[in-house]
């Protein structure tokens, strides 16, 4: 019974209600007054700490003010770490394919047979999602294109009189460095070129696949048979992506890059332009 009476006293104590006054010094008169109690005193000062709280919370999670805490990482520490996490990533997936390429040399040195190597597609970009749709400025464009060349009979007449391969527009097969050019004198009826490694190999323009095979000396070759009696050859693949007899488009990916048969000092691909049967320089027609 004692225990509950002074409950009830202290908490009339909390409920009971002081006035506070604010007086002129002089005359003495009631500029202000406020009726208060502790309770009310108590939940004002627990409210506003409890916000303030909060707002410091809130303000060091989502503003920059969080980099001056001891022990966490600024933004140029969290950029550096992304980029070096990136390097590593290279760099391991270029010791794969040296490793690989070291084991298709041991292999070959052994009388075996190189292994193909596959670029494996980047596991970051979700391919089933991407949706090949036109847009509206494309369909206005065909449109205009298209009433502007109903009546232009020059056109296909164009496209039938040309007899000069100066005129045709060329893919370039590879992105990469020259290091050996055309050269009739040594016998040398193409361009060297040297790219990364599995780059793809693409068609310089629209064909027929008229060779596909391998070979002893230039490894793995395909040949593509061209409007205007025009020829292009691919040699030394490490993969061959069309068949003999195939139909292929201009820039279609028809083989891997690589460094196959006898007549080879490392991975490239040998390219070689053959109009009316006579060797051309392809620096002369096509940008490398």
């Amino acid at each position: 019974m004692a225990k509950s009476k002074e409950k009830r006293k202290y908490i009339e104590k909390l409920k009971n209600k002081y006035r506070l006054n604010i007086l002129n010094d002089q005359t003495f008169e009631e500029v202000w007054t406020m009726r208060l109690s502790r309770l009310n005193v108590i939940a004002v000062f627990g409210s506003a700490a409890i916000l303030i709280v909060i707002f410091v919370i809130v303000l060091i999670a989502f503003t920059p003010i969080r980099e001056f805490i001891p022990g966490y990482p600024d933004g140029n520490t969290r950029r550096n770490i992304v980029v070096n996490a990136l390097r590593v990533d290279s760099l391991e997936r270029e010791l794969k394919h040296w490793k690989s390429y070291y084991n298709n040399i041991n292999n070959i040195l052994n009388g075996g047979e190189p292994t193909s190597i596959v670029s494996k597609p980047d596991s970051t970009v979700k391919y089933k999602e991407i949706r090949f749709t036109r847009s509206v400025e494309d369909s206005l464009l065909r449109l205009q294109i298209e009433e502007n060349e109903m009546y232009n009979l020059s056109v296909f007449d164009n496209r039938k009189s040309k007899s000069s391969i100066s005129n045709m527009l060329f893919f370039t097969p590879v992105k990469g460095v020259i290091t050996s050019t055309f050269s009739l004198q040594q016998n040398h009826f193409g361009v060297d070129i040297v790219a990364a490694p599995n780059e793809a190999v693409v068609a310089v323009a629209d064909g027929t696949v008229t060779l596909s095979t391998w070979t002893l000396e230039t490894g793995y070759v395909i040949q593509i048979q061209h409007d205007d009696n025009l020829i292009s050859v691919y040699k030394h693949n490490s993969q061959l992506l069309k068949k003999q007899g195939a139909r292929v488009k201009a820039g279609e990916t028809i083989a891997i890059i690589g460094n196959s048969g006898e007549l080879t000092t490392g991975p490239h691909l040998h390219f070689e332009l053959w109009h009316n049967g006579n060797p051309i320089d392809p620096q002369k027609y096509i940008i490398f």
